[in-house]
C-alpha cells in the first residue's frame, strides 16, 4: 500500500519548454576578448525565426517599391 504523504513526482519538463545554453568567445590578439552567452528555449527560437523570416520577406517589395520606375501619365491627345 502506498503512503498518502510519500512524495510524488513532479512530471518531466516538456522538451520545447526546456531552455537550452550556448556560450561563444571571440578574441582579437590580447587586447580584445568579448564574450556572449544565450539562453532560449525551442519555442523562443521559432519565435526569432518567424520573426526573422516575415522582416525579410518584407524587405523585398519595399526595395521594389523604391526603385520601380514612375508611371508616365497618359498622353494627351
Amino acid at each position: 500500500m502506498k503512503d498518502p504523504a510519500a512524495k510524488v513526482d513532479a512530471p518531466a519538463p516538456h522538451p520545447l519548454d526546456t531552455p537550452q545554453t550556448t556560450r561563444a568567445t571571440i578574441r582579437f590578439g590580447d587586447r580584445f576578448l568579448m564574450e556572449s552567452e544565450v539562453r532560449m528555449t525551442p519555442l523562443g527560437l521559432l519565435a526569432v525565426g518567424g520573426m526573422v523570416a516575415a522582416i525579410l520577406l518584407a524587405t523585398a517589395p519595399l526595395v521594389h517599391a523604391r526603385y520601380a520606375r514612375k508611371a508616365l501619365p497618359p498622353p494627351r491627345s
